[in-house]
């Protein structure tokens, strides 16, 4: 059984993260329900971390392991086990403080999973090694990931990035269009390895579309350097497409954590089309809206449905042609001339009161 507790407070105790009254409140509920791991949705100190482990008598971790843990069980290529295990070895490290005995209790991992009891047992010099090793092991994968984007920029062809909040469709979307299999799941991190497939935009005219890991609110500093050589796909990509899911009421802050992580990545640069997916559970209908130029930067689509995609591919036209392929362009004027329900607005990015 999940139970949940909530509490506001305006300042936080040092010691225990929470008041006493909220503390004792936690321990009543752990002992009349026999808990045995207790998750605060904020990142705890190791010093809150282990007191608050002590006083409750039962294993406790923070937003951060959750989030470790989530990686850990979705991680299946090799690259990805790496990253994960680097980034849960270099968090174990800052756990490590005097008089600190969770290790002890914390076998298989950091919360329900991990690197291994071995890993949790060893001190900080251990650690330092293992995690020198992941390192190098990530450097060579990096030289290896190099290697294959040379040769997707030497086919000619685009190289697009799909980017978005986790559970935003991004898979689904890929799916849909590369004819692929990827796995695809109303879950969290569903995607952590990064799948690249080449996509029909017009005749005689593809696009090498990647699959990328979904992005959280607070994503992990760890987490971030560790997958940096997958995240660095966005900085290397020609045009990102952003899939928003439109059907959750707090799209907008999940767009602004997006553009958090891509400025982290010094992605913010890279040209983008806004897709606003899930709009067949909103109930409308397709669209899209230009910028000044001409381009389409904002889509709204649904991946399940497949309602809209073709605007998503004369999205991608028009972003080629503005840069000058002149192929392209009577593609696009192609495109654009076999459908009236286009939109056209002035704004770059959709209002407020369109967006309702």
């Amino acid at each position: 059984m999940v139970f949940e507790l909530s509490a506001k407070r305006d300042g936080l105790n040092s010691g225990y993260f929470v008041g006493s009254g909220k503390l004792d409140e936690i321990k009543k509920f752990c002992e009349r329900y026999l808990t045995k791991l207790v998750v605060f949705g904020q990142e705890l100190s190791a010093i809150q971390q282990r007191n608050l482990s002590r006083y409750l008598n039962c294993r406790v971790i923070d937003r951060v392991a959750l989030i470790l843990d989530i990686f850990a069980l979705r991680a299946n290529s090799h690259e990805g086990k790496v990253q994960v295990e680097l980034a849960q070895l270099e968090y174990l490290s800052s756990r490590l403080v005097r008089g600190w005995t969770h290790l002890e209790r914390q076998k298989g991992g950091i919360g329900l999973r991990g690197p291994g009891e071995t890993q949790l047992e060893t001190d900080r010099r251990l650690i330092a090694i293992k995690v020198k090793r992941l390192k190098h092991q990530l450097k060579n994968l990096e030289k290896q990931r190099k290697n294959r984007r040379r040769g997707r920029d030497r086919s000619g062809m685009l190289n697009v990035s799909l980017i978005g909040y986790t559970n935003a469709g991004k898979s689904t979307l890929f799916n849909v269009l590369s004819k692929s299999n990827v796995h695809a799941a109303n879950q969290l991190f569903a995607t952590l390895d990064t799948t690249s497939r080449k996509v029909f935009l017009a005749e005689g005219k593809n696009m090498i579309l990647s699959d990328t890991v979904g992005f959280i609110n607070k994503l992990p500093h760890g987490l971030i350097e560790a997958f940096k050589a997958t995240l660095q796909e966005t900085i290397h990509a020609d045009l990102l497409i952003h899939v928003i899911d439109y059907a959750d009421e707090n799209w907008r802050s999940h767009m602004n954590d997006v553009e958090l992580v891509l400025t982290e990545v010094k992605a913010e640069g890279v040209a983008r089309i806004n897709l606003f997916n899930k709009i067949d559970v909103k109930g409308i209908d397709p669209r899209v809206e230009h910028d000044q130029y001409g381009r389409i930067i904002n889509v709204w689509t649904s991946a399940e449905s497949k309602k809209g995609l073709n605007f998503l591919k004369q999205a991608v036209l028009s972003h080629i042609s503005y840069n000058g392929d002149v192929g392209i362009k009577d593609n696009l004027d192609s495109c654009l001339n076999s459908t009236n329900s286009l939109v056209l607005e002035k704004d770059k990015l959709p209002s407020t009161e369109s967006l309702l």
